[in-house]
């Protein structure tokens, strides 16, 4: 099976992309491939949003966020001051980062993974 890590760098006006990248998440989690949703750049704000009860895509958000696939990058994490945001939404970091703390797509590309950005 593949490995497929999925970015998402939507803006706050770009919920299509968000709710793709759940679904694709969700899709390949449960055709057997091995997948990673990684919260990127401006995407990180999307956790907090999504966490929300009354958000429409909130029971989504909740189903891929049990699967355990769920990751944010830390250092845009903390450029757009969501960490304690993520934090309490108990997702976790990329463990795979570049000196700087972003998640290291070079690392995941030399891992096999292949790479998805919304």
């Amino acid at each position: 099976m593949s490995k497929v890590a999925i970015f998402l760098h939507a803006t706050e006006n770009e919920i299509g992309r968000a709710i793709h990248s759940l679904v694709y998440t969700q899709e390949l989690h449960e055709a057997g491939h091995e997948v990673k949703l990684i919260f990127d750049g401006q995407g990180v704000q999307w956790i907090n949003r999504l966490e929300d009860p009354s958000h429409m895509v909130n029971p989504l958000f909740n189903a891929v966020k049990k699967l355990g696939v769920i990751e944010a990058c830390g250092h845009c994490a903390s450029s757009f001051n969501e960490t304690e945001n993520i934090n309490q939404a108990n997702v976790s970091f990329s463990k795979e980062i570049d000196t700087e703390g972003h998640t290291n797509i070079a690392t995941l590309v030399s891992g096999g993974w292949q790479i998805i950005t919304l």
